[in-house]
């Protein structure tokens, strides 16, 4: 059956989401990454809809959420769109399933509210390879994102003429994709305008903020969180860059390497990415 589309208000957006399978079911959350769209979680949504309901969002500024106006994509913001979404399912405590950006939205939503939060699988996210990386000062921060915010007012998004193309760009992104799964991504990521098809996402989610998540706040933030949490990190991914990781601010946290896959390790190694998470959930 394919999923149901609903929609939400945060911060006066239109926030859009899907529901696969019975509500009668525990609520499991499927947030993706930046640049990304809910679709892209169907194959994980399919394979948990017999055990969960499954509510898949498209974060603001992606697939078919509102756009922000003036560009607002800071972490915070997806987080309160989170908060925002489950305050509306009124379904908590939550089984969350995030990639990339949306594991570092995933863990400060259960950081602000461990009560809403049963667990967590952190797909190469939660902003922990931040650790390693040394802070620039804040006047350089600044001033780069004013010209970068100054340059996206200039941009505009890129017209692919056909499908094919768009699909083909999707593969150069990321070579592990069957031809088939590139489709379905590519198909259920853009929207037809003149000229051809367009990525849904706005451009502006490019910009991010001159404000960096200090480690002292992360750690806060990450100290509260009483969900068990498993991080799948690739080999290919973000876990090339990552050689020691200080997790110490988390109670309950495991971490696994999966090979042969890039950032998209639920795409790249779905197989073996289910029975890590089935056998998460089933403890």
């Amino acid at each position: 059956m394919p999923p149901e589309s609903r929609f939400y208000t945060s911060q006066r957006l239109q926030m859009h989401y899907l529901v696969w399978g019975d509500e009668a079911n525990p609520p499991l959350l499927l947030i993706h990454g930046n640049r990304d769209h809910a679709r892209s979680w169907d194959r994980v949504a399919s394979a948990l809809a017999d055990r969960y309901c499954v509510y898949v969002p498209d974060l603001r500024g992606h697939g078919d959420s509102a756009w922000a106006i003036g560009g607002d994509y800071s972490i915070i913001d997806y987080a309160l769109d989170i908060h925002a979404l489950g305050e509306h399912i009124n379904r908590a405590p939550y089984v969350v399933v995030a990639h990339s950006l949306g594991g570092s939205v995933a863990l400060q939503y259960a950081g602000a509210f461990p009560e809403k939060v049963s667990k967590v699988v952190n797909i190469e996210g939660g902003g922990m390879h931040w650790m390693s990386d040394k802070r620039r000062p804040a006047h350089v921060r600044m001033r780069r994102w004013i010209e970068s915010e100054r340059q996206l007012e200039q941009r505009e998004p890129r017209v692919y003429p056909t499908i094919e193309d768009a699909t083909e760009r999707m593969i150069e992104a990321n070579k592990h994709l069957t031809p088939e799964l590139a489709r379905h991504l590519t198909e259920t990521g853009v929207r037809e305008v003149e000229g051809g098809y367009s990525w849904k996402f706005d451009n502006y989610t490019h910009a991010g903020s001159p404000y960096e998540f200090n480690m002292e706040d992360a750690r806060d933030l990450w100290n509260q969180v009483r969900a068990p949490i498993l991080t799948l990190w690739a080999e290919e991914g973000w876990g090339r860059f990552i050689k020691e990781v200080d997790i110490s601010p988390f109670h309950n946290i495991r971490t696994v390497k999966v090979d042969d896959a890039g950032h998209w390790i639920h795409h790249d190694q779905f197989e073996v990415f289910m029975k890590h998470v089935n056998e998460f959930l089933a403890e």
